[in-house]
């Protein structure tokens, strides 16, 4: 077990629903899993975890350096926001080169540029989870998010997964309700399904379309965060993104049981969990501001 850091109680949903869906992505399975049964085995942190974290990093040095007004400040500030992330992108995917990055995102980390690829992918969704935590607003989660995904995932697409995702996190951690995620998130998918009538049809996806809203209903069904990673992990597909992604958002709501919690963080390396104590340690202080 790891003891040089606290397990967080903020940012670690994301990291422990790519760990326990690592098993079945490329061995999907259509049932649901228990508790028990979670990061067990094969089980280990991929790139969705990395890039969580890179993205975590890049943030919390940008709004470092800003004032808690930069939101009004223009494009200089934005830019600053810009250039942290990629600096980290590229910082934790080379620490980091065999995580599993998709083709596009390996070559973008191995080039000297930093001019994005105009990515669909549901990588701008499963990495934006701090997002949702350091910001002060709603328009502020979106606009980080936003911000997150352009650098790599400036499509349209891109950007709208990873909007979706870190204003829903911001909303809950407000006190909003399931049915206010339903309600915005509504507003970016249709969210008008049941995992039950996909799941047998339900293919591999990677696309932020296509993956999106369904990690985003796997947190509406949950009734607890292992139910929702469960959930997510049992439509088959991408299933650590898509439990990443369920699990960002249902950690806000639910505690992660105890045993499943250290699993993953045996299975963390120390300095990705630095970077996750730092981040929650920054929301927090943020958030008391």
């Amino acid at each position: 077990m790891k003891t040089s850091h606290f397990l967080p109680d903020k940012m670690f949903g994301a990291v422990v629903g790519d760990t326990v869906g690592s098993v079945y992505e490329w061995h999907n399975i259509k049932y649901k899993i228990d508790e028990e049964s979670m990061a067990v085995g094969r089980a280990r942190f991929t790139d969705d975890s990395v890039m969580t974290c890179a993205v975590a990093d890049g943030i919390l040095r940008a709004l470092r350096q800003l004032s808690d007004e930069w939101l009004a400040a223009g494009e200089e500030s934005r830019a600053v926001i810009k250039s942290e992330i990629v600096r980290s992108l590229k910082t934790y995917g080379r620490r980091f080169p065999r995580a599993g990055y998709g083709g596009s995102f390996r070559r973008w980390l191995a080039s000297e540029s930093s001019e994005p690829y105009n990515s669909w992918g549901n990588g701008s969704a499963m990495r934006v989870s701090f997002a949702g935590w350091a910001a002060r607003s709603l328009e502020e989660a979106e606009v980080l998010a936003e911000l997150s995904a352009a650098v790599t995932h400036n499509h349209p697409e891109g950007v709208k997964g990873a909007k979706a995702v870190a204003g829903s996190i911001y909303l809950l951690r407000s006190g909003g309700t399931k049915e206010d995620v339903r309600q915005y998130a509504g507003r970016y998918y249709d969210l008008g399904f049941t995992l039950d009538e996909i799941r047998a049809a339900y293919t591999f996806d990677v696309s932020c379309q296509g993956s999106v809203p369904q990690a985003i209903v796997a947190f509406l069904t949950g009734k607890s965060f292992a139910d929702a990673v469960a959930e997510a992990i049992s439509i088959g597909g991408d299933s650590d993104t898509i439990a990443a992604i369920a699990g960002s958002m249902a950690e806000v709501v639910y505690p992660i049981p105890t045993a499943l919690k250290q699993r993953v963080a045996e299975r963390l390396d120390d300095f990705l969990l630095q970077t996750l104590t730092d981040a929650a340690e920054f929301a927090e202080e943020r958030k008391a501001k």
